[in-house]
């Protein structure tokens, strides 16, 4: 199987906008600030946009949709013709768990955060009370989603090059040892029957 350009320009495409929108949710988490009631003395949790967890989300399906992508074409490594044994195989065997671990941790880290970022507390605080507790997401979890974004961009290319090469090669091979077996053996023919003639 011949690597694709369309296949490789739609993963890393993909893989890309994810890690930028990762970048914006992580730039973008909800803050909150502790307000006054305006009617009595108690405070209460006031927080600004969510675009964090829309991004987070967007990044979430663009990165899913890019691992489909990459197991549709490769057939998941499992259901397609037998790899050819050798260098080639244990590389791609290697990179397709290795790009399993880096997806699965970015959608983790992508999902958590925008599920947290989403949760907002709105706890009233007794009367005069200045130190009210406002759950936000912690810094670092987009990034680390992002991060993750990249290294599964890197291992899920490293995964498909290596599956390129090393499909079908066994086949192939000997497809081609039965081409030559076949050629061999007619030429051989040939001769034989060129001294029966002479003969």
């Amino acid at each position: 199987m011949a690597v694709s350009v369309p296949v490789l320009a739609t993963v890393i495409s993909l893989h890309l906008i994810a890690f930028v929108l990762a970048i914006g949710a992580e730039s973008r988490r909800s803050k909150a600030k502790i307000m006054p009631d305006e009617y009595d003395d108690r405070t209460f949790c006031v927080y600004d946009t969510d675009a964090s967890t829309v991004y987070g989300l967007a990044a979430f399906a663009l990165l899913l949709v890019s691992q489909v992508v990459v197991l549709g074409v490769t057939r998941c490594l499992c259901f397609g013709k037998g790899l050819v044994t050798g260098r080639s195989s244990t590389c791609a065997t290697l990179f397709f768990i290795f790009s399993w671990i880096t997806f699965l941790g970015a959608e983790a880290c992508l999902l958590a955060g925008s599920a947290r970022n989403a949760y907002h507390t709105k706890y009233r605080g007794a009367f005069g009370q200045n130190n009210l507790s406002c759950a936000t997401l912690r810094k670092g979890v987009f990034a680390a989603g992002a991060a993750l974004t990249l290294l599964s961009l890197l291992t899920s290319i490293a995964y498909y090059w290596t599956h390129s090469r090393a499909d079908t090669g066994g086949w192939e091979k000997h497809q081609n040892e039965g081409v030559g077996l076949a050629a061999s053996n007619f030429n051989h023919h040939q001769q034989q029957g060129g001294e029966f003639e002479k003969a």
